[in-house]
């Protein structure tokens, strides 16, 4: 329910209320970007953190979705002011945008400290921007809501159109029925008109299937929309302008929502989604901001139990578009009922139980049942936790996602102390290598890269290709792309750039890969290890000064969520 809407709970009040020259030099200053006093005093302040960037495809559209986001704030009696932050495009940032996810989250939490803010609407769409705002919005515990930037359209062929349409249309009406359960927002508002149904996209990413990544399924993602921003306002279940203005009356922060619970939930649709590496990241790292205990254990533990059941690339064949049109995340939940927290509050105000009522799959190939998974949990799963002597600390893999003849492998290392030899040396024909090798490199993680850059989907060497080749055991201290497909073992911690045990590891050492064991081992002896240790010395950084020297001093392992 809501406040009784006294504005004297407003934090913004102590920008703007007071009669002291403060206060009259802050009204002052609004008023002479053209407002009256009446549209900001007294009124909710909306932030809209916006990492729009015209070096980042993904978030090139966002100025537009801010503006509609601006509408329904205005709507609801707030006042919007839009706040530009660090863009994280994947696409465009080198080394990575992983470098820099902790600076957008310790920007995004200092915008909203430093400002006369009320609530935030988070624009964002890379999986680094997504926990990076959240992680900032969490620290600082104003109501928030977060709203993405949408997947690129992978050009749907002309045989599912029929089916998308009705789907789409049964989306639409289904926003017009759940509603906000009570809410009393105007349901014609949400109606499903033939405007809506037929102007889907408003126009950014819709090339054919350019980029497979920015497809897949990152759980660290809410379900994401390729609409136009009209319809981001008027189709949406839960507008986000007009709902944040609700969320600051009612004063509902992350710390009331985000529970126990809340996170076993985000678990359970990363396993069921088959999503992203990445997210074992971000999900322990967005846990600890919200002072949940979270491990990578506990990943492991859901991954052994909850099956993969979305048909998307890598672990199936459909991609994020086909997702959505099947019926997107509801459907994905209500089918994964029994691993879920029903009574989890959301940024609705219901549970999610109720939040899930008539949620409908329109299509059970992409989205499958519990009894009829993508992949059964005998044949692989989300995320497999390892460790051994190579990495006590752990060190994951998508077996879902690898052959399964390698899951259960032992073969002589072929270590590269940098990308920058893997690049020059991988193709070389007088490589000694086969099939049965493990490419390793090391020196690519938080600290050593900096940033731990998705290089951990190492290249087969084109000889290997030509013999017929199409996958082999990688190891790395980095991370991979979401839909990398590939035994490819990641985030091994702690990491060679900071003493590791695989900095110790040679070429032709031997390396067990036991993925029923949850064990990977390098065949070298613990007085051996402590020679090579005794004669290790760590790598030097090209980095004196710079966000990326502060980075490398007080960054964390992936294991604790950097």
């Amino acid at each position: 329910m809501t406040s009784a809407r006294d504005p004297t709970v407003l934090r913004s009040r102590r920008w703007f209320s007071g009669t002291d020259m403060r206060g009259f030099s802050h009204r002052q200053r609004t008023q002479q970007m053209g407002l009256r006093r009446e549209e900001f005093l007294d009124r909710p302040v909306i932030a809209i953190v916006n990492t729009w960037s015209e070096m980042s495809p993904c978030h090139s559209h966002l100025r537009d979705r801010a503006e509609a986001v601006k509408r329904g704030v205005i709507r609801a009696g707030g006042y919007p002011v839009e706040l530009p932050a660090l863009s994280v495009g994947e696409v465009m940032v080198k080394p990575t945008t992983m470098l820099y996810r902790n600076l957008l989250a310790l920007e995004t939490e200092e915008l909203l400290r430093s400002h006369p803010i009320d609530g935030a609407v988070l624009l964002g769409g890379c999986d680094k921007s997504t926990p990076a705002l959240w992680m900032g919005a969490i620290s600082m515990d104003l109501p928030a809501l977060y709203c993405p930037a949408g997947f690129m359209s992978n050009g749907p062929l002309a045989r599912r159109e029929d089916r998308r349409r009705h789907a789409y249309a049964e989306i639409l009406g289904r926003a017009a029925r759940r509603q906000d359960h009570g809410r009393g927002l105007d349901r014609s508002r949400i109606a499903h008109d033939p405007v809506d149904r037929h102007l889907q996209h408003h126009g950014h990413g819709l090339d054919h299937d350019l980029d497979r990544r920015c497809h897949g399924a990152d759980p660290a993602r809410r379900l994401q929309h390729p609409r136009r921003p009209t319809v981001r306002t008027r189709a949406w279940p839960l507008p986000c302008g007009e709902r944040i203005v609700e969320m600051v009356w009612e004063d509902l922060r992350p710390s009331k929502l985000l529970t126990a619970g809340s996170f076993k939930n985000g678990v359970a649709a990363y396993m069921g989604l088959g999503g992203s590496t990445n997210a074992a990241i971000h999900l322990i790292a967005m846990a600890r901001r919200a002072g949940i205990p979270l491990t990578l254990d506990d990943l492991a533990e859901a991954a052994r139990r909850i099956p993969v059941s979305a048909n998307l690339f890598p672990s199936g064949t459909a991609l994020m578009e086909d997702f959505f049109f099947a019926g997107g995340l509801p459907a994905l939940l209500s089918k994964l009922r029994d691993f879920l927290d029903l009574d989890a509050q959301t940024v609705a105000g219901i549970t999610l139980g109720e939040a899930l009522v008539g949620a409908e799959c329109h299509d059970d190939d992409v989205i499958r049942s519990l009894d009829h998974p993508v992949i059964a949990p005998e044949r692989g799963s989300t995320l497999v936790l390892l460790r051994g002597n190579l990495c006590p600390d752990g060190a994951i893999l998508k077996s879902s996602a690898a052959d399964p003849a390698l899951l259960q492998h032992t073969g002589p290392a072929l270590v590269f102390d940098s990308h920058e030899e893997l690049s020059t040396r991988i193709d070389d024909t007088d490589l000694e290598i086969d099939r049965n090798t493990v490419l390793v490199l090391r020196n690519a993680g938080p600290v050593g890269a900096p940033g731990m850059p998705e290089w951990g989907n190492l290249p087969i060497p084109k000889k290997l290709l030509a013999a017929g080749v199409r996958d082999m055991v990688r190891l790395s201290d980095a991370r991979m792309s979401g839909t990398h497909y590939g035994t490819c073992i990641v985030h091994a911690a702690p990491e060679a750039a900071i003493g590791g045990p695989l900095a110790l590891l040679r070429t032709g050492d031997q390396v067990t890969l036991d993925t029923a064991g949850g064990r990977l081992d390098m065949a070298v002896s613990d007085e051996e290890l402590a020679t090579r240790r005794a004669a290790w010395t760590p790598p030097v950084s090209p980095y004196r000064r710079s966000y990326a020297a502060l980075y490398q001093a007080h960054v964390g392992q992936a294991a604790g969520g950097l």
